[in-house]
């Protein structure tokens, strides 16, 4: 019995992906579909804070089977003029090496010159928009406007996780909630709050709980993010979680500690809110000198590990006020 070989067929696409949008996956997707082997090279880009490896890793992980190729090299000049087609040509064969491309996958005018450079058919894909009208400059402009056509995992790092810390009646829910409104987006209320109330046991929690506190925290900010405008406002996260397990327990559990390390690089923005306003002394609160405590072992947390925090200090409208001039400011970078 006699088989017929048939060669390999490799497509490539290329791109900024500033940021990755429905356009690129419709792109990448006919090509998987038609070919055995698939490459993305991804650019380094000056219009876009968000680095080439975040973009790049978005890439990866919505398609396994891809090969991705950072550029961090690649040439920023784009056009038509012979010099410039030369110089994007000779770079895009310089990174192939010797993969033998068969196919250019693309949606623009470019596909043709380099096509014709690879010796590669050029598979132009919705060049007109018929199947998705949309463009990464428009969602850079209003990702929140133009959410429907962005991945999730993509538009996660477009939001900016504002997170607040503080000890016990320091006002890190009124500023979230605050904020949230004046932003017209989400807030994240502290999960370890209603859950105490219904779990406690002569205002303790064990160990596990303590765990499933920072498990359902983390759950509901992911739900957030999604469905928030810009920016995120997190009341909490599971560093006073952390705290609490080894305060009352004289250790947390490992799979806590995980969550508390990952605190580092999950919010973009740390505020701090200082003990300088009164004590809201209820029943279920452990009184104001075990405040001032708390929020000295609070500072010195955030030191030890390394987080960068801004202190606010005053009533509502002075630290929002804060806030809001620090984010006029902030220029978000992707991790």
């Amino acid at each position: 019995m006699h088989t017929t070989w048939m060669p390999t067929k490799i497509g490539l696409t290329l791109g900024k992906y500033a940021p990755f949008h429905l356009g690129h996956k419709f792109v990448i997707d006919t090509a998987l579909s038609e070919m055995d082997r698939v490459i993305v090279m991804v650019y380094e880009d000056d219009i876009t804070p968000i680095p080439v490896q975040t973009r790049a890793n978005w890439i990866r992980k919505l398609f396994p089977s891809v090969e991705v190729i950072e550029c961090k090299d690649g040439p920023q000049t784009v056009g038509y003029t012979p010099e410039i087609m030369e110089i994007q040509e000779a770079y895009i064969l310089k990174v192939v090496g010797n993969r033998r491309i068969t196919h250019f996958y693309s949606s623009e005018n470019y596909g043709a010159h380099v096509s014709k450079a690879l010796g590669a058919v050029d598979r132009r894909v919705d060049q007109a928009r018929d199947a998705l009208d949309i463009s990464a400059t428009e969602i850079r402009t209003d990702a929140y406007r133009h959410r429907a056509f962005v991945p999730d995992i993509v538009y996660r790092d477009l939001v900016t996780k504002v997170v607040f810390l503080g000890a016990e009646s320091t006002g890190k829910t009124t500023i979230a909630k605050e904020l949230a409104r004046r932003f017209c987006t989400e807030y994240v209320p502290e999960y370890g709050a209603t859950y105490w109330y219904g779990h406690q046991q002569d205002m303790r929690l064990t160990p596990a709980q303590l765990v499933e506190i920072a498990k359902g925290h983390v759950e509901i900010e992911d739900r957030q993010i999604l469905a928030s405008n810009k920016y995120c406002f997190i009341d909490t996260n599971a560093i006073t979680t952390y705290m609490y397990a080894n305060d009352y327990h004289g250790y947390a559990m490992p799979e806590l500690k995980v969550l508390a390390d990952s605190c580092r690089c999950r919010y973009d923005i740390t505020f701090l809110c200082e003990d300088d306003i009164p004590y809201d002394d209820t029943w279920d609160r452990r009184g104001i000198a075990q405040r001032a405590e708390s929020q000295m072992k609070l500072t010195d947390e955030l030191v030890r590990r390394g987080i960068p925090f801004y202190v606010l200090r005053g009533d509502v409208d002075v630290r929002v006020q804060a806030v809001e001039e620090y984010l006029r400011l902030y220029k978000k970078v992707a991790q």
